[in-house]
């Protein structure tokens, strides 16, 4: 595991913060919601992505195959 992932998705927590508190102060509720929504799917999908890889290299460190 690389630090510049976690770095990464700070970042883009930031970046879909920003993007929300600007559609919010335009009255754009709705898509500020669907904004925020897939930003916190596009870090699940890395996350899961990381997760996976874990668990693999468990397996081949422990030979679980």
């Amino acid at each position: 595991m690389d630090i510049t992932i976690l770095f990464k998705m700070a970042a883009i927590g930031i970046i879909i913060t920003v993007i929300c508190q600007i559609l919010k102060k335009s009255d754009r509720d709705d898509i500020a919601t669907i904004v925020s929504i897939v930003g916190l799917v596009i870090v699940l999908a890395v996350a899961v992505g990381m997760i996976g890889d874990l668990f693999t290299e468990i397996k081949r460190v422990f030979d679980l195959t």
